[in-house]
């Protein structure tokens, strides 16, 4: 087994809008991501499409695609990129066979470098709902730092929630690369 990352490709586009189109219910819940407020396939792939042709400096999304043996089985992407400064930080693996596995530390030790090289960051965060647990275990053990627990509606796809907030500033990342 071979785990590497790369950048979204345009044909990534459709695996992406599909996993979530696709996910069941009790998943979605557990993402804390409203079905309702879903885009149709056609306008996600059209503003994921657009988004993928601009430079970084203006990317208000950016993707990296996880691979197992050279397949697509997951993502992680930004948004909220304030360049030179921030970004909020999403991670998804796909195939629910490979959750819980630890592949997601693995994944996110090659694809946090990318996000402070190519945007130039301060600082990355990242806000999972406070009951998914996985993503929350994964954050410490890559280094993050627990800020808070808070009650918000962390992004445009997700009902009102608990979320746990979660940052790796700058320093903390150049400490975990010397290791």
């Amino acid at each position: 087994m071979k785990i590497s990352i790369r950048e979204m490709i345009e044909s990534d586009i459709e695996l992406i809008t599909n996993y979530f189109l696709n996910l069941n219910p009790e998943f979605l819940n557990q993402l804390g991501i409203d079905r309702n407020k879903l885009p149709n396939k056609t306008q996600w792939i059209e503003k994921l499409q657009l988004e993928y042709k601009k430079p970084s400096a203006q990317k208000d999304f950016y993707y990296i695609i996880w691979c197992m043996d050279g397949e697509p089985i997951g993502h992680s992407n930004i948004n909220n990129i304030a360049y030179g400064l921030s970004a909020v930080m999403h991670l998804h693996i796909w195939r629910s066979g490979k959750r819980k596995s630890g592949l997601g530390i693995e994944y996110l030790k090659q694809t946090i470098p990318l996000y402070f090289k190519n945007f130039k960051l301060k600082k990355l965060i990242c806000e999972p709902n406070a009951e998914n647990i996985p993503p929350n275990r994964t954050l410490i053990k890559v280094g993050f730092e627990f800020i808070k627990k808070y009650e918000t509606v962390p992004g445009c796809l997700n009902f009102n929630q608990f979320v746990n907030r979660y940052e790796l500033r700058i320093e903390q990342y150049e400490k975990l690369k010397q290791k």
